[in-house]
């Protein structure tokens, strides 16, 4: 087993500890799983060093214990066994949006240097294998790391509601359980990542890191958005380094302004769509209204397949959560 793999194993003994002796076979489902496991933590991308490999894993890893496969997934009208879709009032093009956003971060406080602390709440379902039934699942998490490629990764377990209700899908829909789920201590050393060094604020600077999480030298809408998401799931950057993110993306083809909403937290947020290559999902963008940062992003599933319907909601990260709520 390769060091990625023997991480990823780990992340997921911690998040879910054995219901059956250890050396039992795995059922199908199980196997789909941890097959779709290892091949998102593996699967090389463009211009992307291998060893973030568990670093994206990671993530995936301590979602499995939400989700029995984490399917990342337009807006459009609800699918049952998902969350609702957040409404959209009109708003801004999509220039405008992006312009507006950059001039609220140059108005408002950030970190002053891009930090390696990222406190994130991510979503997933709860499948039953057996019955099919749903539950929505949020989880907390904050991920610590150091210049020595050490650091922590504690994720909180949200409370659970049935898709199906919808008073849990209006305003803020996530609350902690208190219940820790993972708390993996990273050696020195065992943390991934192709960029590893506090990286500046020029255009240039931020378009390199880009880079080195996949993006393309002519990227679309939606490579600037992948890389962008891995970025963040990393590193919580300045409001200088987030200005550029959105320049880059302003640049690209297949930006798609939606208006103005309340993401599941809450917070009042600007959206902007991209699709992906193949047509398959299309991501949400959230800008705060507030600070101009990328607070969240939301992907739905847009052709069915035998596990998800399309129009799906099914994954959802959000960042700058308040640090009282990430326990």
């Amino acid at each position: 087993m390769t060091d990625d793999h023997a991480l990823l194993e780990r992340v997921l003994t911690e998040a879910d500890p054995a219901r059956t002796p250890r050396d039992a076979k795995p059922d199908p489902a199980a196997e789909r799983t941890r097959d779709r496991i290892i091949r998102t933590a593996s699967k090389p991308r463009p211009q992307r060093r291998r060893a973030l490999g568990w670093a994206s894993g990671i993530a995936m890893a301590a979602a499995a214990v939400v989700v029995a496969v984490a399917v990342l997934v337009p807006q459009g009208a609800a699918v049952a066994g998902s969350p609702a879709p957040l409404d959209f009032a009109a708003g801004e093009g999509t220039a405008e949006t992006l312009d507006t956003a950059q001039a609220t971060l140059i108005a408002t406080p950030g970190p002053a240097d891009p930090e390696r602390v990222v406190r994130s709440a991510t979503w997933g379902l709860d499948i039953n294998g057996s019955t099919g039934a749903t539950k929505v699942v949020p989880q907390l998490n904050t991920l610590r790391w150091e210049s020595d490629l050490s650091g922590r990764m504690v994720s909180v377990r949200g409370v659970p509601y049935d898709p199906t209700d919808a008073s849990a899908n209006v305003g803020a829909e996530i609350s902690s359980s208190g219940e820790v789920v993972v708390d993996l201590p990273i050696e020195p050393g065992q943390f991934s990542t192709p960029v590893p060094d506090v990286f500046g604020d020029s255009r240039e600077d931020v378009s390199a890191a880009l880079m080195a999480f996949g993006m393309p030298s002519d990227p679309t809408g939606s490579e600037v958005v992948a890389a962008a998401t891995s970025v963040l799931e990393q590193w919580t950057l300045t409001n200088a380094q987030e200005s550029q993110v959105l320049d880059i993306l302003a640049d690209a083809d297949g930006v798609e302004a939606l208006g103005t909403t309340a993401d599941r937290l809450g917070r009042q947020a600007a959206g902007l769509r991209v699709i992906t290559a193949d047509g398959a999902a299309s991501d949400l963008v959230l800008l705060s209204l507030d600070t101009g940062r990328i607070i969240g992003v939301e992907r739905t599933n847009l052709i069915a397949n035998d596990l998800m319907a399309g129009g799906a909601i099914i994954s959802y990260t959000m960042w700058d959560v308040d640090e009282d709520l990430v326990r």
